[in-house]
């Protein structure tokens, strides 16, 4: 073309960003089921294997059923590569022109998106009905195309970032690992862990953050062997992550991660910025390029790839079934940790907000909307339920965002159980002893699949809260994983330890040739 500029028109580039979207949000990156694929034929622990394989049967059912794979969309955040033998046809600015595209993708009638965004942080935190506005990062290159990489983080991964500096000496792969074993799993591993390396302290974090989204490639790395400092390091912290035991939903197990990126750039001689960014099971990311012919194209991956896991391979005759509407505290205190329990009846929902509303409501010695008296609370925000649906996708929250309120609660509410995701903290579980108040997990990374366990659902308080609305579900055989006893056990901390042990005894035994 000479030097005659291509023209590259807005609303292609808003069309790609909302079809990009609405593409991850129902598949997942097909090297990223491989792994996990692999992952679960190797699990040896029954409670780990029971979660990878609900999220390999959620990611083939929200494939073909094109809704998300998990109930938090994300935030979205956008690595655009702008050649500078392009010109964008539009009055708009490039991030008002991605920013349509999150929005047409969000509400989209086919299937719609649950907006997370909120305005004002410090303030109301109003939610912005739409999930705008995106993170946008553009970097000006040579060429007359423009890449996009386009990604959706969820919050409970997000939250879990981290950032140091330390001593131009100290040792990153000590920081590193050191930190992932106090994230806890409310970052929903099996996933990756991204690092970012040099620079200042922005771009360590950038760094973390785009490097996420590079192919997953360990198994070929750890084949060859490293050609790189950073490629040493990967593997050095694959090998001491998955060596922490945490495992599958924090439950123990072989496999933490199933890639770890690294990513490095020149910085100060007096500085070593260190970022850790998780990703979780959801891992929604999407790189495609736009050259002035059109719109992105997106082909549907090969479903017939994944993995035909079935739910008579993870609920054995091993289970519990439980009647929610005939529940007792003689057989709540009967349930141990590390038991899947298939759960029918009637549950509550409520999270944060909700919580907090009921809590100014106890303190305001008001009446609370709902009775909880014998019931089970689910702490889960669904996306909107399409056509023939009950409630869309119904994956749980991070149940460590109630520990605040858990103890009101308990207190003032006669509550028989909770479900959520992740660890309780010392805490909440000190309530639960004392109220006697187990605590079960949902798999993050299953909202699809939950969400055909969930027959009836209709809200029966707070309506203006959105997705915050407290919903009364009839579920039938929802599948729990029993996580905190009334006795205070918690598989979140025995897990991890007895794998930690197990792969400890295995590594001893193969050095001495046993």
């Amino acid at each position: 073309m000479g030097n005659r500029s291509r023209i590259i028109a807005g609303k292609d580039i808003t069309r790609s960003v909302a079809d990009a979207l609405q593409y991850i949000s129902y598949y997942h990156p097909p090297d990223y089921v491989r792994s996990l694929s692999q992952a679960y034929a190797r699990e040896q622990s029954p409670s780990a294997k029971n979660a990878i394989g609900q999220i390999l049967l959620n990611s083939r059912m929200a494939g073909f059923g094109r809704r998300p794979i998990c109930q938090d969309t994300g935030l979205v955040v956008v690595f655009a590569k702008v050649g500078m033998g392009v010109r964008i046809k539009s009055a708009a600015s490039f991030a008002d022109l991605v920013n349509r595209g999150v929005r047409q993708a969000y509400l989209d009638p086919d299937n719609p998106l649950r907006p997370s965004i909120v305005s004002d942080p410090l303030g109301r935190r109003v939610n912005t009905r739409d999930n705008t506005p995106a993170v946008v990062h553009v970097d000006l290159v040579p060429g007359s195309q423009i890449e996009i990489t386009i990604a959706a983080k969820g919050g409970g991964s997000e939250n879990k970032a981290r950032f140091t500096t330390l001593n131009p000496s100290a040792s990153v792969a000590d920081w590193v690992v050191d930190t992932v074993s106090t994230l806890g799993s409310g970052w929903c591993p099996p996933g990756l862990i991204s690092v970012g390396i040099g620079g200042s302290a922005e771009k360590a974090m950038l760094l973390a953050k785009e490097a996420m989204n590079e192919p997953i490639d360990m198994s070929e790395l750890t084949a060859r062997g490293p050609a790189s400092p950073e490629e040493a390091l990967r593997i050095e912290l694959y090998e001491r992550i998955n060596g922490l035991g945490i495992g599958a939903q924090g439950l123990g197990g072989l496999t933490t991660v199933v890639d770890v990126k690294v990513a490095t750039y020149p910085t100060h001689a007096a500085s070593k910025p260190v970022a850790l960014i998780p990703q979780c099971a959801a891992n929604r990311h999407l790189t495609f390029t736009l050259d002035g012919t059109g719109p992105v194209q997106l082909q549907p991956p090969d479903l017939s790839e994944w993995p035909q896991i079935g739910n008579e391979e993870l609920h054995t005759a091993e289970v519990r079934r439980v009647n929610l509407d005939a529940l007792t505290k003689e057989e709540t205190a009967s349930w141990r940790c590390g038991e899947t329990l298939l759960l029918s009846g009637k549950m509550l929902t409520g999270r944060d907000t909700a919580h907090k509303r009921m809590v100014d409501l106890i303190d305001a010695g008001e009446q609370l909307p709902v009775d909880l008296r014998g019931r089970v609370i689910y702490y889960v925000g669904p996306v909107r339920a399409v056509r023939d649906e009950v409630v869309g996708p119904a994956g749980p929250t991070t149940s460590s965002r109630m520990d605040s309120f858990t103890e009101k609660m308990l207190a003032e509410t006669g509550t028989y159980a909770m479900v959520g995701k992740a660890e309780r903290g010392p805490a909440a579980i000190e309530s639960i002893v004392r109220y006697r108040t187990p605590y079960l997990i949902a798999v993050g990374g299953a909202a699809y699949l939950i969400s055909k366990s969930i027959k009836t659902a209709r809200i029966v308080a707070f309506e203006d809260l959105g997705m915050e609305a407290i919903y009364e579900f009839e579920v039938q055989d929802m599948p729990v994983i029993m996580a905190v006893d009334v006795e205070g056990n918690s598989i979140h901390n025995s897990g991890p330890i007895e794998w930690r042990k197990r792969m400890a005894a295995d590594t001893i035994a193969r050095n001495i040739g046993v």
